[in-house]
């Protein structure tokens, strides 16, 4: 880091505008010129690089003066641009007096400001470069943190599992270094907390950020804590204790109001949740309140980010709540347009991400063969090869025409299913036969509000189910155990996917939506959700589904 206090800032950049040369900078030492050039012009920044240059003659040196600049001045104040410019200059610098040795640093550094960037497939080139060189150098801090951006890149893209193992890699090795106990282990903590989140693994990722948080809290590593109190405060959200989810919102909220934090994902993360606790509230006004807090902070650059895509679906629900239809419709059209360009963005990752990992195989393949018997290890690999290649493709071929005639078989029962519930729904005229009256009331209410389709709205849970039906919680789980043969989650998702069947049936327009959109529809409030309980009810994915429903339609 630069130490030397800024000296005549404004003289000296005046001198410079008048004259445009470096001469008025001879009397300062390149501590004091770098410190310059956070606030001067692309013009001005040109003249100071050239002083710079002239007073350090040895390029190793140099190139650690523009990482400085770089991380100092631009990387933690979110100017992307300028910090790859001048971490280019020290790649430049290092690659042209051969010390590839520190390649693996900066090469981490860039593809940091494309993470930043929600640009993964640049960031994962330049990860995957960086572990390339530091595993040829042994250096294990640069091996762990490329890999933890790795990890957080597999995240995005939903491979979980795969984000996992790059992670207890990278855990492995940072115990193993100089960075135990540092801010660069509280962000791997927050990184593996977030994947198991991700999985719905809420133990563990309570044990992994509390971990961090040990460690963070005596470091004063504010950054780190806000993130960690926001998982934990996630964790309460998502199993039902919503006070609680507050208070380590509000710990996070009290870090940054005190630390003066401006780091845009731990805000934009912490109004998020904060957002969601007070819908689920149905406070929807602090909802939008925090919302529009975010979205007060966002660039264009920013639209890449999956949270930004969440919080314009949030801000649209909350709109829709309390009747703003005008607003709910302008979010609803910005977050699809997004989506598309998010979903684009995400299959050419994953596609990247296969394709270096088959390059790594053949890599190690390559390795493993003798230079004495090449050739014809060569040629048995080949043949070898072509074997297993074409074994394997026959097994595949042979079990995706199983699949099908299985999901074939699937699908004709459940269309034969659908038309026996659509003809019972046309002739029963349901009359309880029960002596208790209290049943007999409550189970006329269920019909009268399976019939209003309440069972569709995104906050239909049995607290508001029983207070429809007019009686408690307790009791009413009890009817539906006892009348339904279920509990009441499976008979609310059950109603829907039913619903969501017959409607798909018939309703050709309802076919054209997204699978995202057809979740919010039927009150789902995640795509991944209702893909798992339509597939656990009829065996068949909802996308599937509509394929064969749009054939079945155009035979006839």
């Amino acid at each position: 880091m630069l130490s030397t206090p800024i000296l005549g800032f404004g003289n000296t950049l005046m001198t410079i505008n008048q004259s445009n040369t470096p001469d008025s900078l001879q009397t300062k030492s390149a501590n004091e010129i770098s410190k310059y050039i956070e606030s001067s012009t692309v013009e001005e920044s040109i003249i100071l690089e050239t002083a710079i240059s002239n007073r350090i003659t040895d390029l190793s040196i140099l190139a650690e003066y523009y990482y400085d600049i770089s991380d100092t001045f631009f990387y933690n104040k979110g100017k992307t641009d300028r910090s790859r410019y001048y971490l280019n200059k020290a790649v430049s610098s290092a690659k042209t007096v051969g010390n590839d040795s520190i390649l693996s640093k900066y090469f981490i550094a860039i593809g940091n400001t494309y993470l930043k960037d929600w640009e993964n497939q640049k960031s994962l080139d330049y990860y995957n470069d960086a572990l390339n060189i530091a595993a040829k150098y042994k250096n294990i801090k640069h091996q762990y943190s490329a890999n933890s951006g790795i990890a957080i890149i597999l995240k995005r893209m939903n491979e979980l599992n795969r984000a996992l193992d790059v992670c207890d890699d990278a855990l492995k090795l940072i115990k193993k270094s100089k960075d135990k106990h540092t801010a660069n282990h509280v962000r791997l903590y927050t990184i593996i907390s977030e994947i198991h989140l991700d999985l719905e693994k809420y133990d563990s990722a309570i044990y992994y950020a509390d971990n961090g948080l040990a460690i963070s809290e005596p470091l004063d590593y504010a950054i780190g804590s806000i993130d960690l109190y926001t998982k934990k405060g996630i964790v309460a959200l998502k199993t039902q204790e919503r006070a609680k989810a507050l208070q380590y919102f509000r710990k996070a909220e009290e870090i940054i109001i005190t630390k003066d934090i401006s780091q845009k994902k731990s805000i934009l993360n912490l109004n998020y949740f904060f957002a969601s606790t007070f819908r689920e509230e149905k406070k929807y006004d602090q909802a939008i309140s925090y919302l529009n807090n975010s979205i007060s902070i966002l660039e264009e650059k920013d639209t890449g980010n999956i949270r930004v895509l969440e919080t314009y679906i949030l801000l649209a629900e909350c709109y829709t709540e309390i009747g703003e239809t005008n607003k709910a419709s302008y979010w609803y059209q910005k977050l699809n347009k997004l989506r598309d360009q998010f979903q684009e963005a995400k299959q050419q990752t994953i596609s990247k991400i296969y394709n270096q990992d088959i390059d790594k195989l053949k890599g190690q393949i390559d390795q493993l063969k003798n230079e004495e018997i090449k050739q014809a290890y060569h040629k048995k690999m080949m043949f070898f090869i072509l074997i297993v290649v074409c074994l394997i493709l026959l097994f595949f071929v042979l079990k995706y025409f199983q699949k099908q005639k299985k999901n074939n078989l699937k699908f004709n029962q459940l269309i034969e299913k659908i038309n026996q519930l659509e003809s019972r729904e046309n002739n029963d005229t349901k009359d309880f036969v029960i002596d208790d009256k209290k049943v007999k009331d409550v189970l006329n209410g269920l019909e009268k509000l399976e019939k209003q389709e309440y069972f569709l709205q995104t906050d239909c849970d049995l607290r508001s189910m029983a207070k429809k039906v007019k009686t408690n919680t307790t009791y009413l789980s009890k009817i539906i155990k006892k009348h339904k043969a279920t509990n009441f989650n499976d008979y609310i998702n059950e109603l829907r996917i039913e619903y969501a069947l017959k409607r798909l049936k018939n309703d050709k327009k309802f076919r054209s939506f997204s699978v995202k959109s057809i979740a919010l529809e039927i009150g789902y409030k995640t795509d991944n959700s209702f893909t798992k309980h339509f597939k656990s009810k009829t065996g068949l994915n909802p996308s599937y589904y509509i394929k064969k429903i749009e054939l079945q339609n155009e035979k006839f």
